[in-house]
């Protein structure tokens, strides 16, 4: 039997549907409607991204002795001149040294602590020394380092320790909260939810009004509490309220089973809980939990309305100047640009930190 092999010609697609084009016309241009929308947007695209790039980059003024009125374009110039005031405020500006080494310091522990191989022993007593180390580097006094004043920290220093020692502490009085408020008892029980419903209930802006105007006239003559701890402490008792809702959310999904086997192997409440019932609860509600912390983080711009020179006021303070009006776009972009990352940072993390812990079967 003999087989006849027939010659195949193989053809190559149209170049029309394969490649870039191909993707184009599935997406973009798949039908009239799409046709439509594309070309609008489009539009939008070019007569707002075009004229922005021309206004931020090509027509923009960078160097601190440029006129930028005579430019056109973006005043960069504003951050050029002005980033030690904006970024460190009234600190000393020969020691700068200093708060550029503690915030070095930070980030590199934080960038450290979003590997969980890293979470042990050696790095809780790292965190330890370097934020006592932090600490002496910002405020001197000791170690033949210049003393400064707590008053004169402002800037992305007073940003970052508002923000980092704020939901570090925030979190954990959070989650007892989020336990007292099930509790059995009555008395721990009505004081966690009087404590929630009351914090909830009010704005940030007011706690800190009462912990800068109202607390200090409760306090015995003589005795004063610096206003920066007392603009902490409210904004850790503020976060604390909302991450216990979130918290007590998470514990309620759990199924009453966990319990129950828990009290058949003898464990007791408090071994219940850390080993059992938090960490998974506490797994589930990364999401919300990240939301609340990152809109934390941005609410500490809130005390510059207590006159804090947080990086808000330090900003407002160089666009006082006469030199500097009308050039406030490019000040604010800036700040932005930082807020944005601080807070992508923690999103990513969070993304991170969910995946590794997902133990769902797919």
């Amino acid at each position: 039997m003999e087989l006849h092999l027939e010659n195949k010609v193989m053809v190559k697609p149209p170049i029309s549907s394969i490649g870039v084009l191909g993707w184009m016309r599935k997406n973009l241009f798949s039908s009239p409607f799409n046709t439509f929308l594309t070309i609008i947007i489009i539009s939008i695209l070019w007569f707002s991204i075009i004229p922005f790039l021309k206004w931020a980059l090509i027509s923009s003024s960078w160097l601190p002795d440029a006129n930028c009125k005579e430019a056109g374009g973006a005043c960069w110039s504003i951050i050029s001149s002005n980033y030690k005031i904006i970024l460190f405020g009234f600190y000393p500006q020969d020691i700068l040294w200093r708060p550029i080494t503690a915030i070095i310091l930070l980030v590199s522990l934080l960038f450290i602590s979003r590997n969980r191989n890293y979470w042990n022993a050696f790095l809780g007593y790292s965190w330890l020394i370097s934020l006592v180390l932090m600490g002496l580097l910002l405020k001197g006094g000791v170690l033949g380092l210049e003393p400064v004043d707590i008053e004169k920290w402002g800037g992305i220093i007073l940003t970052l320790l508002l923000s980092v020692f704020g939901l570090t502490a925030a979190y954990p009085l959070g989650i007892i909260l989020a336990l007292g408020r099930q509790s059995k008892m009555p008395v721990i029980k009505t004081f966690c939810i009087f404590y929630i419903e009351l914090i909830r209930g009010v704005p940030l802006i007011s706690l800190l009004f009462m912990s800068s105007v109202v607390f200090p006239l409760f306090l015995p003559e003589g005795v004063s509490i610096n206003g920066i701890l007392r603009a902490q402490i409210a904004i850790i008792l503020f976060t604390a309220a909302y991450i216990a809702e979130v918290v007590r959310g998470g514990l309620q999904g759990m199924n009453q089973g966990q319990f129950e086997a828990a009290d058949s192997i003898g464990l007791n409440y408090i071994q219940t809980m850390r080993l059992i019932i938090l960490p998974q609860a506490l797994k589930i509600v990364i999401p919300p939990s990240v939301s609340v912390l990152i809109s934390a983080f941005k609410d500490t711009s809130l005390v510059v309305i207590i006159g804090l020179y947080d990086l808000l006021k330090t900003t407002q303070s160089t666009l006082s100047e006469p030199r500097w009006m009308g050039f406030s776009a490019e000040a604010y972009i800036f700040i932005a640009l930082i807020y944005f990352g601080c807070c992508f940072f923690m999103s990513t993390y969070s993304r991170k930190l969910e995946k590794e812990l997902n133990t769902d079967l797919e």
